[in-house]
């Protein structure tokens, strides 16, 4: 039971950041699945890709009643994020999982970086 609760918990945080600032899988669920629910990588990055796709759909929804969504850069993006999401999953899965957290870690680190100097 107290494993549902954590996975309603992150789930919804997910969920909230999803819809406030785009961001969900990558910052929110890999690494809450990954440490506090003790998946392996693979599994929290696989589990997270699932769970983003209808909360994607909901948040961008939301934003498109706002008039919010360029839907001609959409057309154009999501050709190549899906060709993009196809190399770099077959790349993630044959990664060592020690190897693909560092990865991980090390992005989520440039970003912040990146993002607290500008």
């Amino acid at each position: 039971m107290a494993i549902l609760i954590l996975t309603a918990v992150i789930s919804l945080l997910a969920g909230i950041f999803s819809g406030l600032l785009g961001i969900g899988g990558g910052l929110i669920l890999v690494p809450l699945f990954h440490y506090v629910l003790k998946m392996n990588m693979h599994l929290a990055v696989g589990t997270s890709l699932a769970i983003i796709v209808p909360t994607a759909l909901v948040g961008t929804f939301r934003h498109a009643s706002g008039n919010f969504v360029d839907w001609r850069i959409f057309i154009f993006s999501v050709i190549f994020a899906m060709i993009g999401g196809l190399i770099g999953a077959g790349i993630s899965m044959n990664l060592d999982v020690a190897l693909l957290r560092k990865i991980f870690a090390v992005f989520l680190f440039l970003v912040a970086v990146k993002m607290f100097l500008q």
